[in-house]
C-alpha cells in the first residue's frame, strides 16, 4: 500500500465519523474526514489517491449522487458506501453506479477494514496501469510522423516491404525507421513493441507531432 494513499470518511453523522477516523487509523492508516459529499468535492484538487467510505443517504449529495459526480470527472477512487437497513436498495444503486463494495450497519470492524484494504490496493494496482500507460503514450508522441506510420505497419502485421510500398520509400529506408521506432519505445521485440502500442490505446491518441517525413 502506497504510503500516500488515504481513506476518505464521509459522513453527516459526527459520532460515525469519528468512529470510523479512530478504527482506521488505529489500524494504521491515514486518513481524512468530511461532514458532507459537498465537502469531499471541494477538496478533490488535493486528493491524489486512496480511497472513499462513505454513507449512502446524506443531505444535499447521497452516496449515489457522489459516484455520478466522480464517475463524470473521472475520478477512479474506489468507493466503499455504508447503509442501514432501510437504504440497502440505495447502496444496490451505488454499486451499479461504480461502489466497490456496501456495508450494512452494524457491521464487524474487521469486515470494513478487509473491504479498505481490498480498494487501496485495487486503486494503486490502477494507478501503476494508468502510470505506466501514460509513459507508452508519451513515448509514442515523441515519434515523428513516419515513424508512427511505420509503427502502424508493423502493429498491422505487415512485412517492410509491404510498409515501404504503402508509404512510397524503400525498404532500407523502413528499416531504419524501425530502429528508431524500437529505440524510442523501448522495445525489444517486434512482439513487445505490438503490446506496448496495444497498451498505450494508441488509437485514443494523435501521432506525434513534429511533420517529420521520410
Amino acid at each position: 500500500m502506497s504510503a500516500d494513499a488515504v481513506v476518505h470518511v464521509i459522513d453527516d453523522d459526527e459520532s460515525v465519523r469519528k468512529s470510523l477516523d479512530f478504527l482506521l487509523r488505529a489500524a494504521g492508516f491515514r486518513t481524512a474526514t468530511y461532514e458532507t459529499a459537498l465537502a469531499f468535492l471541494n477538496a478533490l484538487p488535493d486528493v491524489s489517491s486512496g480511497c472513499i467510505v462513505t454513507d449512502v443517504k446524506m443531505p444535499e449529495v447521497s452516496g449515489v449522487d457522489l459516484l455520478k459526480r466522480l464517475r463524470d470527472m473521472h475520478v477512479r477512487l474506489p468507493v466503499i458506501v455504508i447503509t442501514g437497513h432501510a437504504d440497502v436498495p440505495m447502496a444496490v444503486e451505488a454499486m451499479k453506479n461504480g461502489a466497490v463494495d456496501f456495508l450494512e450497519k452494524p457491521f464487524d470492524d474487521e469486515v470494513l477494514l478487509v473491504s479498505v484494504r481490498a480498494a487501496l490496493a485495487a486503486a494503486e494496482s490502477t494507478a501503476e496501469r494508468e502510470a505506466a500507460r501514460h509513459d507508452l503514450r508519451q513515448r509514442i508522441a515523441a515519434l515523428s510522423r513516419r515513424e508512427r506510420e511505420v509503427l502502424d505497419g508493423l502493429v498491422a502485421g505487415k512485412a517492410n516491404k509491404t510498409i515501404a510500398w504503402d508509404l512510397g520509400i524503400s525498404p532500407r529506408t523502413v528499416e531504419i525507421y524501425r530502429a528508431n521506432v524500437m529505440t524510442k519505445m523501448r522495445a525489444v521485440s517486434l512482439s513487445e513493441l505490438v503490446r506496448m502500442t496495444m497498451l498505450a490505446e494508441v488509437a485514443d491518441h494523435p501521432v506525434g507531432s513534429d511533420g517529420v517525413a521520410g
